[in-house]
């Protein structure tokens, strides 16, 4: 999924993104139906964060600034997790694999996504399928990430 196919995404759910200039080091926020994004952020940057702000609208309630509250922390997580699954779903990995790309640099490069952003995505997988997963005919180890294709 690229940056655009993610801006019609946010276009269907009715949400507005515009890009402005943050001080200190918010990159994206979402309220009422608007997200912001940094303006000097870089395009994979943004279609990162852009994922989580309408995670946002997709799983949170209320304002969760305040993230010295648990629950706020856990409704962040939450749209974090949607974030991953949409724009680094399993099945794209493998389709990144099967593409040629090796690494984490050219998965992340392959998805669109930053390498920090990949990194969370695949320590949250790991948290939930363990080491490895199944998908079609692939094996995806989670670490080190590549992909296996088996002959069943």
């Amino acid at each position: 999924m690229t940056y655009q196919n993610l801006m019609k995404d946010a276009d269907v759910r009715g949400i507005e993104v515009y890009e402005v200039t943050f001080r200190g080091k918010l990159k994206g926020l979402y309220q009422d139906k608007i997200i912001w994004l940094d303006k000097s952020l870089s395009v994979m940057e943004k279609h990162c964060i852009l994922a989580e702000e309408i995670g946002h609208y997709e799983t949170t309630t209320g304002d969760i600034l305040d993230q010295t509250d648990i629950r706020n922390r856990k409704q962040e997580l939450k749209a974090r997790q949607w974030a991953y699954q949409r724009i680094i779903p399993l099945p794209a990995i493998v389709q990144a694999y099967h593409s040629g790309a090796k690494d984490r640099y050219e998965i992340a490069e392959f998805l669109n996504v930053t390498e920090e952003f990949l990194q969370v995505a695949v320590d949250r997988y790991k948290d939930q399928f363990g080491l490895l997963s199944t998908i079609d005919n692939y094996i995806v180890y989670l670490d080190p990430l590549r992909g296996v294709k088996v002959h069943l």
